[in-house]
């Protein structure tokens, strides 16, 4: 279906998301609108950053939540809340739970890491209750839905929801009362689309010039592809690593919304949110979760359209767990052609790896990983090897020097099959 013959949905109104806006102004923190010195000599442009990984949760979602809890009447809160989350809206739900004095039930996959959980079970306190079920967040969704059935509970939606999305809308009004001068392009990361939606929606009535550009994880595209079809469809498989925007559904009225709001989206690899989350703790001490990175990522794929132009980047959150940082370098690594996977078959002989290690190996190329057994009766036997190297160009000499001496290898990092089962 063609997305222009779709019926144009109402958006919600820049007076709604005002009035939302008056309401949270002593619940959440106004966040700074930043100019960033790196990022705008980087792409020659003037390039701001609005700050909710400052937020008092660390993350935007608060708004939303707050916006939707505030609206209930006195007997729907007496039944209590809940939610389904894999982090960042648990924490803003659990927040609103404890700051009014309401029961919450926040239902999270059984994988969830205990960061976020602790973080939970700190912002809710004696309020909210944290219900662990299944592998996904789909898993914890279908088990919130059935528990508010059963206790005629209001269930308070991540993103799929009026209140919630005129409640995210509110870091728009920020924005546009911070600014200095007329913004060009703002980036937006896209999960269910709630952000996307609300703050859209305010710009679309009140600055219709900017350029709403979405930005979603390569590996779950799920916005793009409603899209490209016309309707709101369940992706089959997603990569969930950018586990704040990794959804394989967006939701029915965020869909209609984005549709009329969004200039385009951005699809931005895992591997590149990871060098951006790194750059931004190396050159500004900016800690981003994945999620958080998107929008900042995605400046690379428009490096010469923005050039000269006024840039906003939403910086959605900074609930990373420490514990990610050497998978989130290791991805970063492989995707800037720094780290290299191969599995060669060395001869069976003494002497063949220090051969390999004096006539092979460059002077700046390092061995990270080896893995090696000897097979017995056989001519050759395999040995998985990690090697890292300066840059990205050394690697062409290390292929070069390979194929000069005839090594026999195979490069696992284009063997995603491979990969994951041996990496």
């Amino acid at each position: 279906m063609d997305v222009a013959t779709l019926t144009t949905a109402k958006l919600p109104s820049a007076a709604n998301i005002i009035n939302a806006h008056k309401d949270l102004k002593n619940v959440v923190v106004r966040t700074l609108l930043q100019f960033n010195h790196n990022l705008s000599e980087k792409y020659q442009a003037e390039i701001w950053l609005k700050r909710e990984d400052l937020q008092v949760v660390r993350s935007y979602k608060l708004r939303g939540a707050y916006n939707k809890i505030t609206g209930l009447k006195k007997e729907e809160l007496e039944r209590g809340v809940v939610c389904a989350s894999a982090g960042n809206h648990a924490q803003g739900l659990a927040f609103c739970c404890n700051l009014l004095k309401i029961k919450g039930t926040i239902f999270m996959p059984n994988p969830t890491p205990q960061q976020k959980i602790k973080q939970v079970k700190m912002f809710g306190k004696s309020f909210v209750n944290v219900v662990l079920t299944g592998d996904t967040f789909d898993d914890a969704y279908n088990e919130a839905i059935k528990f508010c059935e059963a206790n005629n509970s209001v269930f308070v939606h991540p993103f799929d929801d009026e209140k919630v999305i005129e409640g995210q809308g509110t870091v728009g009004v920020e924005i546009l009362e911070d600014a200095r001068e007329q913004i060009d392009y703002m980036f937006i990361p896209v999960g269910g689309g709630g952000l996307s939606a609300g703050v859209g929606a305010y710009f679309k009535q009140l600055s219709p010039e900017t350029k709403i550009i979405g930005v979603e994880p390569e590996g779950a595209p799920a916005m793009l592809r409603a899209l490209e079809l016309g309707e709101v469809i369940t992706l089959d498989k997603i990569n969930k690593f950018v586990d704040g925007a990794a959804v394989k559904r967006v939701g029915n009225r965020t869909f209609e919304i984005c549709r009329q709001i969004l200039s385009g989206i951005t699809l931005v690899p895992e591997g590149k949110v990871c060098t951006t989350i790194l750059q931004l703790y190396n050159e500004d001490a900016i800690v981003v979760e994945p999620a958080g990175a998107l929008s900042i990522a995605a400046l690379d794929f428009h490096k010469e359209e923005i050039k000269g132009k006024t840039v906003v980047c939403i910086v959605s959150g900074s609930n990373n767990d420490i514990t990610r940082m050497e998978e989130i370098k290791e991805r970063s690594m492989l995707y800037e052609g720094l780290k290299h996977y191969f599995i060669i078959n060395f001869p069976q002989r003494s002497g063949a790896l220090r051969e390999f290690l004096n006539d092979v190996l460059g002077p700046n190329d390092d061995i990270t990983h080896f893995e090696y057994t000897k097979k017995n009766n056989r001519e050759r036997g395999p040995a998985l090897i990690g090697i890292e190297v300066n840059t990205k160009e050394d690697y062409e000499g290390l292929l070069a020097r390979m194929n000069e001496r005839k090594i026999v290898f195979q490069h696992i990092n284009e063997r995603p099959d491979l990969f994951s089962l041996l990496i």
